[in-house]
């Protein structure tokens, strides 16, 4: 034996031990789930304090780290895959998901260039093709065209990689210097698209707010009048972002007349589709994304609603070569015959970083465990859930109900205002019974009922309602 090999390196009899143990423990943690308080109800700084403060000088014995995960880790949790999770957007987790990532984890590859492991690229086009077939997208997206789609880790990356593409067609284009690009968005586009144009070095004034009208949805002749405004100033319309389901509401932003603007003054049109967009597995809701085909890029996201695991976002552009021409960057150590040979992705270039984990797999293993059929059953309960729970509140004399129910999300409010409704969503977060999360509408806050994981069912919802309605009699 090697004198010189470290005691502490695991066999391979060893790994599957302990990975025994912790799917046990994930196991039972899913099977329990729905007992725990599904906001965590520790007070900062409880989980840091109650862990040792230094690091161990020798290694521990691996039934005392699940201990103190037991312990320690799980209290601390918010639990997003409770049936009772309400908030947000949900991200769902399911067995072929999970067992797709340790697999991942397990081959322990680095995904950078075809070259580095073709099984992880090739996989890749695969599922991202798929995906097109499956959510009804234009086949221009489809890797045997001139577009294309890969795997980042979230839509916020998404946006950016679009962000940079389109600064970059816009210089190469119009030949003027970033101080002249601007950018539309609307007060309903998600943060991350102001921060990616922020990171992209767009100037806090040359990014324009594009108004909404009273289903917040941006409006195309405000759009067309802001870019004819810049364009009599001498500067370059180079980015507009539009959204298939706003964060805080839902709203599905026109994208075919949006799509004709920013065809005919060359501007790159991102769509953000993030939950919305895994609703079109459905045939029936692909009215959502009516335009599409006029998009530079879309993204959306089945780690939110197609039951994979958190990260991972499907980002497609039109034109590939405008997205590897920003982003790729090839020092001599990372020269090959291979991409030489200009036959291959190396998919390093469509991101920002270098390195790439083998996300493809565990969206693989989803897709073929569950097949068409089970993802679009999947999406179809849950809006069917969200529908029902909209009726009650519509026809509740205390509430009041915010737009028409879209998907799987309700948005309503107490009839007596902002500081009762308020009031109600602390109250609920507080008793740990369920978690939901708030946003704001024309000055009225609103709380925000995502229906969405994996274990909701019929009775959950039932809950809810009948815990909302209590804490709002005593509430006023």
């Amino acid at each position: 034996m090697d004198s010189d090999r470290n005691p502490n390196h695991v066999s391979p009899d060893e790994l599957l031990d302990r990975g025994q143990q912790a799917l046990e423990l994930i196991a039972e943690y899913l099977e329990q789930v729905e007992t725990y308080p599904v906001l965590s109800q520790l007070n900062p700084g409880d989980v840091y304090n109650q862990l040792p403060q230094h690091p161990p000088i020798q290694g521990e014995p691996f039934q005392d780290v699940l201990e103190d995960i037991k312990k320690y880790i799980i209290p601390g949790l918010t639990h997003w895959q409770s049936p009772n999770f309400f908030a947000y957007f949900p991200a769902n987790s399911s067995g072929p998901g999970i067992v797709g990532d340790i697999l991942s984890s397990g081959f322990g590859i680095q995904g950078m260039l075809w070259s580095t492991s073709p099984a992880c690229t090739e996989l890749e086009t695969l599922v991202t093709d798929w995906m097109v077939d499956i959510a009804g997208l234009p086949p221009r997206f489809r890797s045997n065209s001139t577009g294309g789609g890969v795997i980042q880790d979230t839509a916020s990356m998404a946006t950016l990689c679009a962000v940079v593409a389109g600064r970059e067609q816009a210089l190469r284009k119009f030949g003027k210097s970033l101080p002249m690009l601007t950018a539309y968005i609307s007060d309903h586009t998600h943060s991350s698209a102001e921060k990616g144009l922020k990171i992209a070095g767009f100037a806090q004034d040359k990014i324009r707010r594009v108004d909404v009208d009273d289903d917040c949805r941006m409006l195309p002749e405000k759009l067309r009048s802001l870019i004819a405004s810049d364009l009599k100033k001498g500067l370059v319309p180079a980015f507009v972002c539009t959204t298939i389901g706003t964060t805080s509401s839902l709203a599905v932003d026109p994208v075919r007349a949006i799509g004709e603007i920013t065809n005919a003054h060359d501007i790159w049109l991102h769509v953000d589709g993030a939950l919305a967009g895994c609703a079109t597995v459905c045939p029936e809701y692909r009215w959502l994304i009516d335009g599409l085909e006029l998009a530079s890029s879309y993204c959306f996201n089945p780690h939110k609603w197609l039951l994979t695991n958190f990260d991972c976002d499907l980002f497609y552009v039109a034109d590939r070569n405008a997205l590897v021409d920003a982003l790729t960057f090839t020092p001599e150590f990372l020269k090959n015959k291979y991409t030489e040979s200009g036959k291959v992705f190396d998919y390093s270039g469509w991101q920002v970083s270098l390195g790439r984990r083998f996300r493809s797999l565990k969206l693989w293993l989803v897709i073929r465990h569950y097949g068409i059929e089970g993802l679009q059953a999947h999406i179809r309960k849950h809006c069917r859930l969200a529908k029902e729970f909209a009726s009650w509140v519509e026809s509740d004399d205390d509430f009041v109900l915010i737009q028409p129910s879209t998907l799987n999300l309700v948005c309503f409010r107490h009839q007596d205002g902002n500081d009762v409704t308020r009031k109600i969503l602390e109250t609920l977060n507080a008793s740990g019974k369920i978690f939901v999360t708030h946003t704001v509408l024309d000055n009225t806050y609103v709380i925000r009922f995502a229906v969405g994981s994996l274990l909701t069912e019929r009775s959950h919802i039932e809950n809810a309602w009948t815990a909302i309605k209590e804490v709002a009699r005593t509430s006023r």
